[in-house]
């Protein structure tokens, strides 16, 4: 299930490339530290106002808006979202799928699966399995009709493999703050 979008009309961006897709593609470039920094502010709290976190990096506004703008134009910033604890939302099982495709199937297959229920994310990976999906469900039987009845029917799914998550911890991720 894709994390509900969060926007306000004091929210920090007005408009981003479709999630996962950079809005003007190029090669990618480090960033600084203020950069990093805004990112983190963001990454913390999506709503933040451009002021708030102009003050909170020692920036001008326009510096804010002009480093905001260029992160979200060249797909540094793909969106604003929410987090939420899918247990308190009704999806107590989560579980990782893996899958083995045909080969030259990734796109339509990938495809395929991002359009289906309770499915958060979608990797291909060099492995012994091709992707591996990261599923929330409302229950066994959920998950157990997603994958048997709806997984393996996609056209280039071979085989799949499911392996239930009993707990999950979320780290501080590549932007957080000592």
């Amino acid at each position: 299930m894709a994390e509900p979008q969060s926007r306000s009309s004091r929210s920090a961006g007005t408009s981003a490339a479709p999630a996962g897709q950079a809005a003007t593609p190029g090669p990618a470039r480090p960033l600084d530290d203020a950069d990093r920094r805004l990112v983190a502010e963001l990454v913390a709290d999506a709503r933040l106002s451009v002021r708030t976190l102009a003050e909170r990096l020692h920036i001008s506004r326009a510096n804010a808006y002009a480093r905001l703008e260029r992160l979200q134009r060249t797909g540094v910033i793909t969106g604003f979202t929410a987090r939420f604890a899918p247990e308190r939302a009704g999806l107590a099982t989560t579980a990782y799928v893996s899958v083995n495709i045909e080969q030259n199937t990734w796109r339509s297959v990938s495809a395929e699966l991002a359009e289906l229920p309770y499915v958060e994310s979608i990797a291909l990976l060099a492995s012994e399995f091709d992707v591996l999906v990261l599923v929330h469900a409302p229950d066994n039987a959920t998950l157990r009709t997603l994958v048997l009845e709806r997984v393996q029917a996609i056209p280039g799914v071979i085989a799949t493999r499911t392996w239930l998550a009993f707990e999950e911890i979320r780290g501080k991720g590549p932007f957080a703050t000592a």
